[in-house]
């Protein structure tokens, strides 16, 4: 039996005490936190833009977005760069840990128990060891009203 896309290769990330993950394929890049420009009339989890390399990037503090509350940035927050219908977002998170390869055998179906999190995110749990990973599926983390609303924001 073959072994090749038994694996998933994903970016682990904090948010508050739990640990979620992203398949890379939809990342571009981590940065640093800076500053953001707020822009009026947008959903509160919109933090803003900011100029990444010339390309004005909408930023989503995640935290706000999947109902965590909000915190302070620190030293250790960090800005993933996704790439969601065709256009770069920024999602603000506490921290990027690392990346890995998780076993597509130890990711299981999300748990009909999870309320905290609108189960629609949730592409599934990975069980390692002594880690539990929240897989986010990004494309159902905005609707499609949303990524439109944000569409005009980066084309202000």
């Amino acid at each position: 039996m073959s072994e090749i896309g038994s694996e998933k290769k994903v970016i682990v990330f904090q948010l508050k005490d739990e640990e979620f993950a992203v398949s890379v394929q939809q990342i571009g890049s981590i940065e640093r936190i800076q500053p953001i420009t707020r822009v009026p009339n947008t959903p509160e989890f919109v933090k803003g833009v900011i100029n990444l390399r010339g390309v004005v990037t909408p930023i989503i503090d995640l935290r706000s977005r999947l109902g965590i509350e909000e915190t302070e940035y620190s030293d250790s927050t960090r800005i993933i760069i996704v790439f969601l219908d065709e256009m770069e977002v920024g999602l603000i998170v506490d921290a990027a840990n690392d990346v890995i390869d998780i076993p597509t055998s130890s990711i299981e179906p999300t748990p009909e128990v999870i309320g905290a999190v609108n189960e629609d995110y949730i592409e599934g749990v990975a069980k390692l060891e002594n880690r539990l990973l929240i897989l986010l599926d990004l494309r159902k983390i905005l609707t499609n009203n949303e990524i439109n609303e944000l569409k005009h924001v980066e084309g202000n």
